[in-house]
């Protein structure tokens, strides 16, 4: 089984952006810890502050990939781009967020990415990229 975490815009800067909220753990700590507890499946982690290199993305590995878990950060609000992205390609796709954006700011509570997406799962903080990997096992 393949299965690529996308993280987007930001997601670089856990472990140091903002820790009430998204903790103390950068991504490639947790990462290396899902590839340890999940060792009979290929995981593969890409991250970008780029629109257009999140949508190549999910172009290459989506008719390719058994799953994607997509944590496309600001850009779940305001790229319709992405939403298509991924109404356009097999491969499901499970929207993730470390927050429970709907306790957040209204402009959060709209996801273009979400009526083309298997499931969301929001709120769990890094457990949730997990809740997201069991979801395809």
């Amino acid at each position: 089984m393949k299965i690529l975490i996308l993280n987007g815009p930001n997601l670089n800067l856990l472990g140091k952006r903002e820790p009430a909220i998204y903790g103390n753990l950068t991504f490639e700590q947790f990462f290396e810890s899902l590839k340890k507890k999940y060792a009979d499946v290929e995981l593969s982690y890409y991250q970008s502050n780029i629109e257009g290199e999140i949508i190549n993305k999910l172009h290459e590995v989506g008719f390719s990939f058994d799953g994607i878990i997509l944590n496309a950060g600001a850009y779940t609000h305001t790229s319709i781009a992405i939403g298509d992205a991924i109404k356009g390609i097999e491969t499901p796709v499970i929207e993730v967020h470390i927050s429970n954006v709907y306790a957040r700011e209204e402009f959060r509570h709209v996801s273009y990415i979400a009526p083309n997406a298997k499931g969301i799962i929001a709120g769990f903080g890094l457990q949730s990229y997990e809740l997201a990997l069991e979801s395809f096992i």
